[in-house]
């Protein structure tokens, strides 16, 4: 089992940035891909980006495309969200989870989960 704690959330006026961490312990992450989903009230949960963690490969929502970037620093064991140019539609409670199927972007398949970070973007 891999263990996941996120960090990093906040408020943040619209257009501002905020960076958020997950720090992974626990199996070999090698072959595991990690994944950002999201979670506003009163909605699903949704995929947001998702990096393999061997290569480095990453994928994106739509949504978030062009102005959230994934990375990962192997030596920490840790795994970045930068989210430039946020919109109050931003605004979720963050999750990352690892999952051992490869770059999957589908929740259901990922099974480790970190206890989440809000961001709040006002507008």
């Amino acid at each position: 089992q891999v263990q996941l704690v996120e960090s990093g959330g906040g408020l943040v006026q619209a257009g501002g940035s905020l960076r958020l961490s997950c720090a992974a312990s626990g199996r070999t992450l090698s072959r595991y891909t990690m994944g950002w989903f999201r979670q506003a009230v009163g909605k699903e949960r949704e995929f947001v980006a998702r990096i393999t963690w061997s290569t480095g490969t990453t994928y994106y929502a739509d949504s978030v495309k062009g102005r959230f970037t994934a990375s990962r620093d192997n030596a920490k064991n840790t795994v970045y969200l930068q989210m430039n140019s946020l919109k109050p539609e931003d605004t979720a409670v963050y999750y990352c989870a690892t999952t051992s199927v490869w770059a999957t972007t589908s929740a259901p398949y990922y099974n480790s989960w970190g206890q989440g970070t809000q961001v709040t973007v006002s507008s």
